[in-house]
């Protein structure tokens, strides 16, 4: 079985650095904690776990003097916060790119525009991304969202995303605000790298018999990218590792493509690929 692998599957820069920054700290300190999942892959947080860096949900349960890392998704502001009034030690993981949505977020808001992120509303980078809003900031993944949302028409706006959102998506939904005339600035914070590896995924699924996408089960990245790809290949299949694997193949399949999440560690990656050369 021939394979085509994507160049961009695998961990992007945030990520890589979020598990560098976390690995080093849980070695220096002996011990620390991550504020939730520090990216969305059971198996890198259950090993960060075994180095050293255990999870929690909220920093008011520690002790003063421990060291807290913030996850590659951010958080809120108020967290950041109740880590300094709890005399907690932070260690910063969080994406730049994410970082620099909330500063455009805090800047915009606090000059009275309304923040519109789309995304997912849920989604941990997005809860954060809202965090740093003065007031209310609205979330929209669907036109029908848009419909929904109580906007004057002389509303002024600022309109960012998640930046793991599908491209093509988001500037569609940018088009429907602007038809509708409000006052708007647009900030496209779809990182490169995401733009980089849904383009590739689009563009090697719609020439590959099959497709596998490999990635974490609440990983919003790499669901965006088994979106794009089921549109161009109907045989596409989503697994977070080796044990997942149970194709059907189509009969007459000879090439398959691979991609993955960006927060998928290589080793995974390479298991899947060696797999399906051998065994298909």
């Amino acid at each position: 079985m021939k394979v085509l692998l994507a160049k961009s599957a695998g961990f992007c820069y945030g990520v890589k650095r979020a598990v560098e920054l976390a690995a080093k700290t849980g070695e220096e300190t002996g011990g620390c904690w991550m504020l939730g999942d520090l990216i969305h892959n059971s198996h890198v947080v259950e090993d960060l776990a075994r180095r050293g860096v255990r999870k929690t949900e909220d920093p008011a349960g520690l002790a003063a003097g421990d060291t807290v890392v913030i996850r590659s998704h951010g958080v809120p502001k108020r967290i950041y916060d109740r880590i300094e009034e709890n005399g907690l030690s932070c260690v910063d993981a969080t994406c730049p790119f994410v970082k620099r949505i909330h500063k455009i977020v805090q800047k915009e808001s606090e000059e009275g525009r309304q923040i519109v992120i789309i995304g997912n509303a849920g989604h941990p980078e997005v809860e954060g991304i809202m965090g740093w809003a003065k007031g209310p900031a609205f979330v929209v993944e669907s036109a029908e969202e848009i419909e929904k949302i109580p906007l004057k028409q002389d509303s002024t706006l600022c309109i960012v995303s998640q930046t793991t959102f599908n491209y093509k998506k988001f500037k569609e939904l940018v088009e429907i605000f602007e038809k509708k005339g409000y006052n708007i600035i647009v900030v496209n914070t779809i990182c490169n790298a995401t733009e980089e590896r849904q383009t590739e995924a689009r563009d090697i699924a719609s020439k590959v018999d099959a497709m596998i996408i490999i990635g974490g089960r609440h990983s919003s990245n790499t669901r965006k990218l088994y979106e794009i790809c089921r549109e161009q290949c109907s045989a596409t299949y989503f697994i977070q590792t080796l044990d997942d694997l149970h194709l059907d193949l189509p009969k007459a399949a000879s090439l398959v493509g691979i991609t993955a999440g960006a927060s998928t560690p290589n080793n995974i990656i390479e298991e899947v690929q060696n797999y399906v050369r051998i065994n298909f």
